[in-house]
């Protein structure tokens, strides 16, 4: 059994190594954010069920705190939820939010499945993370069980091994 924030792709999430999909999704009614806005960056992906459940209130707000540290070690981040981008609007307000929330709401679930991390018994996407690359490969991903904050040690690790590697080549 793995340990929590080991890289434990299940149920087809995408692995280390695989390239990431490009999105474009609505960041607020008439804005968009894209993948390829952030090449050359690193990215947090956080994939989480819904604004305003308690768990995902707790990660999102966890994420908030440490986004100094993720900016300082060079990468963006992005939360991801099939929630409508005026929810998305209301949530971060709500509880200061300092990034950017997309909205996977039409079609539904449509990254979160390309990315492997979409729960159709549920109707929304698994709690996942993923750290993508510069280039934009995939260099982390962990799936967490959906009524578990995953924290954000996994996150920092996998951004210091990326910094670790691109120091080394």
């Amino acid at each position: 059994m793995a340990r929590m924030n080991e890289p434990t792709p299940r149920n087809g999430a995408l692995e280390a190594g695989t390239p990431a999909p490009a999105f474009e999704l609505k960041a607020t009614p008439d804005q968009t954010v894209k993948l390829s806005d952030f090449r050359g960056k690193a990215l947090i992906m956080a994939f989480y069920p819904a604004d305003w459940s308690p768990i995902c209130t707790d990660q999102m707000a966890l994420y908030n705190e440490v986004l100094s540290e993720f900016k300082q070690l060079g990468a963006g981040l992005v939360g991801i939820s099939i929630d409508h981008a005026w929810c998305h609007l209301a949530f971060a307000k709500d509880r200061n939010l300092r990034f950017p929330l997309l909205a996977d709401f039409h079609p539904k679930g449509e990254v979160a499945q390309a990315y492997g991390v979409y729960d159709d018994s549920i109707g929304m996407s698994e709690r996942a993370l993923f750290v993508v690359n510069p280039e934009g490969v995939i260099h982390w991903s962990y799936v967490s069980p959906i009524g578990v904050n995953p924290g954000a040690d996994g996150i920092l690790a996998a951004l210091e091994s990326m910094q670790h590697a691109e120091a080394l080549a």
